[in-house]
């Protein structure tokens, strides 16, 4: 058998790193930064623990690095808003869904340790303090604000608003993460009946 090329040793590598970080993020999102030990980010991956060390110097730096790039998605995913299609409560409708969606629950988790837990890195700090309510808020505000000069979204005060509906959102994960036998997420339809004008 030949010995293996400069690209195939990269592919290789890449894709050791991937299976990592997705170990990482389930791991992570259960058990937070303190519960979390490399080695059972490396039994998650199904890797020697030595070896995931000739990726990551801790995980520490694994943990900064996967809510850096769970910010800059969350981020993307808030300003992209607007370039889609249809009316504001269209609009608020697709993030719901897209902020519920199965598949971003261990993100969501991830985030949520990062805001919550001790012991996390002073860098995932200073990164929760410049992505905190009032940023996202503020991302929202013109949505909002155009939502109700449509007559889509109830009145009061937009910046409220906007803070209720993350906030049951919020809250609704986290307890859809748990797991609990007999919990099941409300439709979106049903959401929106806090901010939709009747």
């Amino acid at each position: 058998m030949a010995p293996l090329n400069e690209e195939q040793l990269h592919q290789i590598r890449d894709e050791r790193r991937d299976q990592i970080i997705g170990a990482a993020i389930k791991v992570f999102a259960r058990r937070g930064i303190i519960g979390t030990k490399m080695s059972m980010i490396a039994a998650e991956a199904g890797i020697s623990h030595g070896l995931l060390y000739h990726y990551f110097t801790s995980k520490e730096e694994l943990f900064t690095m996967l809510v850096e790039d769970a910010m800059v998605g969350a981020e993307e995913a808030m300003s992209s808003i607007y370039d889609l299609p249809g009316s504001p409560i269209e609009k608020i409708r697709t993030l719901t869904l897209e902020m519920l969606d199965e598949s971003g629950t261990p993100y969501f988790m991830l985030i949520h340790h990062a805001r919550t837990s001790d012991g996390v890195p002073e860098k995932v700090k200073e990164l929760m303090d410049r992505n905190n309510m009032e940023a996202f808020i503020e991302r929202l505000l013109p949505l909002f604000r155009d939502g109700q000069q449509a007559g889509e979204i109830v009145d009061g005060n937009p910046e409220e608003l906007i803070s209720s509906y993350l906030s049951v959102l919020s809250g609704l994960m986290v307890v859809n993460a748990q797991g609990i036998g007999g919990y099941r997420l409300p439709g979106v339809d049903m959401l929106l009946r806090l901010i939709a004008r009747p």
